[in-house]
């Protein structure tokens, strides 16, 4: 658990003076020396799903879905021999396992079946293979894994060019080949993050990255990722924009051709990914860059001024984190607090549930990091894309957003939850401790919720342990049964905290973290700001705070009209404060409730887009328009 939080943590030791580096191409990161020729690749244009800002420009690591990475693909010239000998070896082990293994399956699946196997040992065999690799060692001076990859990825390219389906399907023979002499090749490691070797930052291009993967990375050695899956909600995504990491996620099926790319441009601003860049990109991106740097440079400003409408009105901006070392960049970004503290990744990338001890240390730290400001901790939510080594929730079913998740997975493993609520109520001695439950669908959860965190406080109290007697406890909005009973909620509850991300989800029934459904979720949809607008309505009529702690929060484009929906408070990442300022300190209340009046009326997504960037626009006019 040490190492993980500790690369988080180096990471986010950072000043503002630090800031225009990382959202512009790492100065390290140097163009690998392109041999053009007629096997260099063609730029290519990769169109995904933007989770994570900035822009990120180096050469390429590919984790594929087995979890291998392939090393670095220039080599120098004295390194040939070695590669060759490589090559040699992990074709002819190849070779031999094939054989093997259509032995096997003759003895026992008969000759029909052995026959398949056979093909593929007599394609490793076939000496035009072994030779063609060979020669792009030698003359384009590159690994022998890419060497591999080049030709067998020709092949099948060529063979799903053809019109006869038959042939066209042996291109799935191939890559099995290609995979079977990978793996001699490759190694994964324990925890299925690629090895960054060497002293040059790289990009990584890989199918998935779980949270805790995400969260290992070392923003200083991996200065942008993308994927092949995943949403804009996910949580892989959340911890990329925690990390000032620019991220791209859902690009669908990329990492055959992704392989044979030697660098790569990863722009988290448009969701766009481009291997191999031509010069003329490349310029465009380094001059967007430093442009980028300027903007952000100028909204540092908006840092010490207060989120206040242009009518007087005081947005209270927090910020959302996962580790300790984040509080200082909210306050140095201005946030007057922090909305959302996600205690499970606590629990991610280890084998064993933290201790009371460990997590009373975190969680302190945390608050005297606030110096008296608020600090909302959300209590475990675990499951779903969450999963951690060492609880039963690993077996978590065929749809884990429905199931054993969040308050149910707490509820469910009472010595789990008494254990985080001792950290969390004796750390609430030191500060403005606020604690809420997530993914809470009925009153009966919240009741038991509520009464295990009485039960721990009478222990603490009994033992003589300092506690905040008059702790805020609040409700996390995620649900729509939670949304269409907040005016009961808001009889028991303190606050609520509206996480639009699930929020969202539920309501739209879309699986947040599945691309070939992303076009369905959308916060503009009638109907999640229909149930916002009522969470809101239930805890103005109970004198209940309400905050926005989901990704709607963070966006320029749904302020005014949370604003105007009545609500006060926001929290998001860190990065996002300054911006969010800019924008408050540009409304005007009455036109941000009649703007929200006016979506509420609205019957599509669509619609509602149209009417927001067009008052945005009206807002915040782009230079010399």
């Amino acid at each position: 658990m040490t190492s993980l939080r500790g690369r988080v943590l180096a990471a986010h030791r950072r000043s503002d003076a630090d800031l225009p580096r990382i959202l512009t191409p790492n100065p390290l990161l140097r163009d690998p020396t392109v041999r053009r020729g007629p096997n260099t690749p063609k730029m290519q244009t990769l169109r995904g799903i933007a989770v994570s800002p900035g822009v990120a420009i180096g050469p390429v690591r590919v984790l594929n879905p087995k979890g291998r990475t392939l090393p670095p693909r220039a080599i120098d010239s004295k390194d040939v021999p070695t590669q060759l000998a490589r090559l040699d070896a992990a074709i002819e082990t190849a070779k031999r396992e094939a054989q093997v293994a259509c032995d096997e399956a003759r003895r026992r699946l008969g000759a029909q079946y052995a026959d398949i196997l056979a093909a593929h040992a007599r394609m490793i065999a076939d000496p035009s293979l072994r030779g063609e690799a060979r020669n792009r060692v030698l003359n384009d001076q590159i690994a022998a894994e890419h060497a591999v990859v080049d030709v067998l990825e020709g092949y099948a390219q060529r063979l799903e060019q053809l019109k006869d389906s038959h042939l066209a399907a042996r291109g799935a023979d191939v890559r099995d080949i290609l995979d079977r002499i990978l793996d001699h090749f490759l190694e994964r490691s324990d925890d299925g993050l690629p090895a960054v070797e060497g002293d040059e930052p790289t990009l990584i291009l890989a199918h998935d990255l779980s949270p805790s993967a995400t969260a290992a990375l070392d923003p200083t050695r991996v200065p942008g990722f993308a994927t092949e899956a995943g949403g804009q909600a996910s949580h892989t995504a959340i911890v990329a924009a925690a990390l000032e990491v620019p991220a791209v996620v859902g690009l669908g099926r990329m990492l055959d051709r992704a392989r044979q790319a030697r660098m790569a441009i990863i722009d988290g601003d448009e969701g766009v990914v481009i291997l191999d860049p031509d010069e003329a990109t490349l310029l465009r991106y380094r001059q967007a860059s430093v442009e980028r740097a300027q903007r952000f440079a100028s909204l540092a400003g908006l840092s010490t001024l207060a989120a206040e409408t242009q009518d007087g009105t005081t947005i209270a901006v927090h910020g959302n984190i996962e580790f300790p070392a984040e509080v200082a960049t909210c306050l140095d970004r201005g946030a007057v607090g922090v909305g959302l503290y996600r205690t499970e990744f606590l629990y991610l990338g280890t084998r064993r549930a933290p201790t009371e001890e460990e997590q009373f240390a975190t969680y302190a730290a945390v608050v005297r990091s606030a110096a008296g400001r608020p600090v909302v901790f959300r209590t475990l939510d675990l499951g779903a894309d969450k999963l951690p080594d060492f609880a039963a929730v690993a077996d978590h079913g065929r749809n884990p957003s429905l199931g054993l998740r969040s308050i149910r997975l707490s509820l469910r493993d009472p010595t789990l939850f008494r254990t985080q609520l001792r950290a969390l109520l004796r750390a609430s001695a030191l500060g403005d401790v606020r604690i809420m439950f997530p993914l809470v669908s009925t009153l009966g959860e919240w009741r038991r919720a509520r009464e295990a965190l009485a039960r721990v406080a009478a222990e603490l109290n009994a033992e003589e342990v300092p506690f905040r007697r008059d702790l805020p406890l609040g409700l996390m909005i995620e649900v729509p049964a939670a949304a269409l009973m907040a005016d009961h909620f808001a009889k028991e509850v303190d606050f609520f905290s509206i996480g639009t991300n699930d929020l969202i989800q539920y309501t739209m029934a879309v699986d947040r973290t599945n691309e070939t459904v992303a076009d369905l979720y959308n916060a503009a949809d009638p109907a999640v700001l229909r149930l916002i607008a009522r969470v809101v309505e239930a805890g103005a009529e109970h004198k209940r705070p309400v905050l926005v702690c989901g990704s709607m929060g963070g966006e320029p484009l749904y302020t005014s009209l949370l604003v105007g929906l009545g609500l006060r408070e926001l929290s998001m990442a860190p990065h996002q404060v300054p911006e969010i300022k800019r924008v408050v300190r540009a409304i005007h209340l009455d036109q941000a409730r009649d703007l929200a009046a006016r979506a509420l009326t609205l019957d599509s997504a669509g619609a509602v887009l149209d009417l927001l960037r067009e008052a945005l626009r009206t807002m915040l006019p782009e230079p010399g328009s």
